[in-house]
Formats: structure tokens, C-alpha cells, sequence
């Protein structure tokens, strides 16, 4: 049985009062929240003292980007161990505006997933088509690529571990979902295709989430898929009493 998992992605959002204030929203409205589990990922800043603020609580701590050398002269960047000694479990990795806007791709997101892994973090791994892919029938030739090249390499137990989020492009921050019937679709095509390269047996392990405008409206709707195991929520994590009732979706 997959354990749900409701991760909430602040981007560039939260100076380190708000992010405090914010997790300490969360921390008792969600505190009743069984057979789920809570991610939150703030901005770099606020990893350390948000960490700080989630000890005895269930809630884990994902950061929203990695780089994939351990240390050395790279100015701007973030290596692994330095999101394990600020308190992080989590980190995305591949979401669709670094693709888009800061150059990533699919050899990258793989070498940040290897040393992920390697420092122990969990990697969710974002894939998802854009609405000309969509529109033309590429999309699952789109995920196929971005999950081969994402994964390549890797051992079909640290795939078994992952998360996977499934993010269409034409969905995040517009407004716009995809139906439940469609995200559950490519859903279950990824969960095949993680089955081809890996086996059944870790593809049923795999968590994959289900990412683009999640709100509390539309959340049961998307859980009780068969393939959807989880939500990588945007805006409406920055609001406690949005995400908490996102996080309590049954």
C-alpha cells in the first residue's frame, strides 16, 4: 500500500518570518492528518529555521532545486550535503520552470537525482508535457524521454524509492487542470513505463504525484485515482488552511 504524499512548493515565495508563521499554521491544523504524508518546500533561506520549527512534527522538509557536485566553485548553487545539514528529506527536481526558464535537462535532472541519492535525499522528479506537446499527441513521447534520460542509470531499488510528480505544463499556476480521468492516464503510462525498465514489482513501490493548479475543490477528485498517490501542490500551499485541507483530502 502507497503511502499518500502532499507536498507543498513555496518557489520564490516566504521571507523566513513568513515561512515560520506559515509552518506553524500547518503544524496544528494538520496535526490530525493520518495515513498521509506532509512535505513543505521553502526557498534556500528558509530551510535551515523552518527545519528548526518542524522537530516533533510529522511534517518533512524538501528543498525546490539541488546542484550536483558535492562542493567546489560554483557560485549560486546548492550542493546535496548542504540540504541534509539544513534538514531536508526531500528535494524536486526537474520541475518545469527550471526546464523552462534556468536551461534544465534531462542529463541534468539526472545527475541531480544521482547525487540526491547518493546524499540520501528523496528525489521527486517532475515530468509533464506543454499544451503544444499535448495538443499534437506528443505526450506521452514527452514523458517517455523525460523519464528515460531522468532515469538512466539508476538501480531499479533507488527508482522503487523515488517520487515522481506529474506536472502538464499548461497547468501550473493558470487555472487550468487536467481532468482526473486524464491525469490518471499519464499516471498509469508512467507507472507502466517505470515497469518495463525497472519491474512491476518497484513501479508499484513508486509514488507518483499529480501536480498543476491543486486545490481544495479538486483534490478528492484527483486522490481517488487509482495511479495518483500524492499532489506536488503549488500556490495553494502557501496558504495553511488551503494546503491543510489539501493535506486532509479524505
Amino acid at each position: 500500500m502507497r503511502v499518500p504524499i502532499i507536498a507543498g512548493n513555496w518557489k520564490m515565495h516566504k521571507t523566513i518570518p513568513e515561512a515560520l508563521a506559515l509552518v506553524e499554521q500547518l503544524k496544528a491544523l494538520t496535526a490530525a492528518a493520518r495515513e498521509v504524508e506532509i512535505v513543505v518546500c521553502p526557498p534556500f533561506t528558509a530551510l535551515y529555521p523552518v527545519s528548526d520549527a518542524l522537530k516533533d512534527s510529522p511534517i518533512s522538509l524538501g528543498a525546490q532545486d539541488v546542484y550536483w557536485e558535492p562542493q567546489g566553485a560554483f557560485t549560486g548553487e546548492v550542493s546535496p550535503a548542504m540540504l541534509t545539514d539544513a534538514g531536508c528529506r526531500y528535494v524536486i527536481i526537474g520541475h518545469s520552470e527550471r526546464r523552462q526558464l534556468f536551461g534544465e535537462t534531462d542529463e541534468t535532472v539526472n545527475k541531480k537525482i544521482k547525487a540526491a541519492l547518493q546524499a540520501g535525499l528523496v528525489p521527486i522528479m517532475c515530468v509533464g508535457e506543454t499544451l503544444d506537446e499535448r495538443e499534437v499527441g506528443e505526450t506521452e513521447l514527452v514523458i517517455a524521454r523525460q523519464i528515460d534520460g531522468g532515469l538512466a542509470g539508476l538501480t531499479a531499488a533507488q527508482v522503487a524509492g523515488m517520487v515522481i510528480a506529474y506536472e502538464p505544463v499548461w497547468a501550473i499556476g493558470t487555472g487550468r487542470t487536467a481532468s482526473a480521468d486524464d491525469a490518471n492516464s499519464v499516471c498509469d503510462y508512467i507507472r507502466r513505463r517505470i515497469a518495463n525498465m525497472f519491474g512491476m514489482e518497484n513501479a508499484q513501490k513508486l509514488r507518483i504525484q499529480y501536480g498543476g493548479s491543486v486545490k481544495p475543490d479538486n483534490i478528492a477528485e484527483l486522490m481517488a485515482q487509482s495511479e495518483i498517490d500524492g499532489a506536488l501542490v503549488g500556490g495553494a500551499s502557501l496558504d495553511a488552511v488551503s494546503f491543510s485541507k489539501i493535506v486532509k483530502f479524505k
